[in-house]
């Protein structure tokens, strides 16, 4: 009897852009440490427990974006299935453990997967763990570090043929102010290529009651807390500094001029913090009590709002599908 040799198992290839620059890293985070208000690219709230941390914020009662987009997802899939492309290269921007890009495929059918998040570690285990479940579709890992505009490399280029459906789910856009949101969703109007029929499908956390945000962003059992308190840890190790957790605790609040959280993380003393910076020079600064650590902002938009940012930034043919209690949106804007 003829027997078959059994093909091997499809691996996920990946590319890895982003390398940690020691010196650029300390360059940019002493800049960020001894500004009047002193700040943090919220990037570095996710290496590996900041990401796993992240998960497990999904999962409380308080956060509502993840849990309201998957019902939006789930209502108005078939809809957003007929307006996105069909065979098309999925493009998850920050994909994290990429359950909700693979929540999609059977409904999107994709000819081929991309995942594309700064924490490559992480990355690399979700995805080889996803393509054991879908064998046969294939899978790319990108590890980039996008916050500054998002461009493919070569190899991603040639392997995305055909037209290409870019996937920004959980409302992360709202991490950038206003200004740098257009420019960077110009950026991923260009990643979206020149194929018919290639577009963006984005996730957009909507302005409502302070009240409900602000409880979104500093549950009763304190993991949004430990996730940005980790951040210090991470900063430890990047920077040799001497942050001390016990001197440090979480606030949130809204802005509702500029229509944004921030997350801070402030001295419950006077502290004095040290590190090295790029050229390896011990650096200090003295935080009075009550001073902050600005850690992310997550800014609000309206549907008109977004809409028109989108449009600005070259999108077209804008559709958007949201909630009964208008509280998240999920939009499709093509893009060419």
């Amino acid at each position: 009897m003829l027997q078959t040799a059994e093909q091997p198992p499809r691996s996920p290839r990946f590319v890895q852009v982003y390398r940690e620059d020691q010196e650029a890293l300390r360059r940019e985070l002493t800049q960020g440490l001894l500004q009047a208000q002193a700040h943090c690219s919220p990037k570095f709230l996710y290496d590996a427990l900041g990401s796993r941390l992240f998960e497990a914020i999904t999962e409380l009662p308080e956060y509502y974006p993840t849990r309201t987009e998957a019902s939006i997802f789930a209502t108005h899939g078939a809809d957003m299935a007929r307006a996105v492309p069909q065979n098309a290269t999925l493009l998850d921007l920050g994909a994290g453990n990429c359950n909700k890009a693979a929540a999609l495929f059977s409904r999107f059918e994709p000819q081929r997967y991309v995942a594309i998040d700064i924490s490559v570690q992480f990355l690399q285990g979700a995805l080889e763990c996803l393509q054991r479940q879908h064998p046969k579709l294939e899978m790319w890992g990108l590890g980039v570090d996008f916050s500054g505009g998002l461009q493919l490399p070569e190899p991603i280029e040639a392997a995305a043929s055909g037209p290409r459906l870019l996937f920004y789910p959980g409302s992360s856009i709202g991490n950038f102010t206003p200004d740098a949101a257009l420019a960077f969703l110009r950026s991923v109007r260009l990643a979206c290529g020149t194929q018919a029929g290639s577009g963006l499908l984005i996730g957009v956390d909507l302005v409502k009651d302070s009240a409900v945000l602000e409880a979104a962003y500093d549950d009763a059992l304190g993991v949004t807390a430990a996730f940005n308190l980790n951040l210090l840890l991470h900063l430890n190790r990047l920077l040799q500094a001497d942050f001390r957790l016990p001197d440090w605790r979480h606030r949130a609040h809204y802005d509702t001029q500029q229509q944004r959280i921030e997350m801070h993380l402030q001295a419950r003393h006077a502290v004095k913090v040290s590190w090295h910076d790029e050229q390896g020079q011990r650096c200090e600064r003295h935080f009075e009590a009550g001073q902050t650590l600005h850690t992310e902002n997550s800014c609000k938009w309206t549907v008109q709002g977004f809409a028109e940012l989108l449009q600005r930034a070259g999108f077209q043919g804008l559709q958007h599908w949201s909630d009964e209690a208008r509280q998240f949106a999920v939009f499709w804007a093509s893009a060419c």
